[in-house]
């Protein structure tokens, strides 16, 4: 018989599944009250949860008090970096011999997804970025090293806010569906070398529409507070 982890272990995992998934919006503030009501719980455990999340880096602290994690225009290089670093690994530990291949069973299914969108492209939507991490976890997890996904989890949680904005045109939709299709085959016909360049690639392409648009968002943040009605 399997045993029910600690009350406050759960209250971490639900509040953790709805900051990954975009459940809590990223302006929301995480008031101990208001989540104990939304769980069913005390606040007891909801405060031990908010810690542990903020020790994580998935929330913090400002005068005001807890909100789920923003990354400032300069973290976001980084965060991409480390993206790439754990994706590709991914695709590494095959060409290394880490691992004997990738899982097809879970790629073949990932590519049925991805072929049903190119014959019906989604419309242009900001949630369109949860089936995006869904994709890219998909393929880090074919290869074999759940510890790489849980890593990229945490990072995709922290980009997420800004990474909706890459979502809102039909040229990026069905330019993000393309890559992914492309990326799979690639790595289902044994080349590794060009799917890791085309991996690569469509990483660095988000990363430059999502730093573009960030950086036009906050000067347009900074002209509206220099004018008044």
């Amino acid at each position: 018989m399997s045993v029910r982890p600690p009350l406050r272990e759960q209250v971490y995992r639900s509040i953790r599944n709805d900051l990954m998934s975009g459940q809590i919006a990223p302006s929301e503030r995480l008031g101990e009250e208001r989540l104990a009501h939304l769980y069913g719980v005390s606040r007891t455990p909801v405060r031990e949860a908010l810690a542990k999340l903020e020790s994580d880096g998935l929330v913090e602290r400002d005068e005001h008090g807890l909100f789920p994690y923003r990354p400032h225009l300069d973290e976001l290089g980084g965060l991409y970096e480390l993206r790439i670093l754990l994706e590709v690994h991914g695709l590494r530990r095959v060409l290394d011999g880490e691992a004997p291949a990738h899982d097809r069973d879970a790629l073949g299914s990932e590519l049925d997804k991805w072929y049903a969108f190119l014959k019906q492209m989604p419309v242009p939507d900001a949630g369109f970025v949860t089936l995006d991490e869904e994709f890219h976890i998909a393929l880090l997890a074919s290869s074999g090293n759940h510890a790489l996904v849980d890593a990229l989890q945490a990072v995709n949680s922290k980009l997420r806010p800004v990474r909706m904005f890459d979502y809102l045109t039909p040229d990026r939709m069905k330019a993000t569906v393309e890559e992914h299709i492309s990326v799979v085959e690639l790595v289902l016909d044994g080349k590794i070398p060009q799917a890791h360049e085309a991996l690569v690639s469509h990483i660095d392409i988000s990363r430059a529409v999502v730093l573009d648009r960030a950086r036009q968002a906050l000067s347009l943040a900074a002209m509206a507070n220099a004018v008044r009605n």
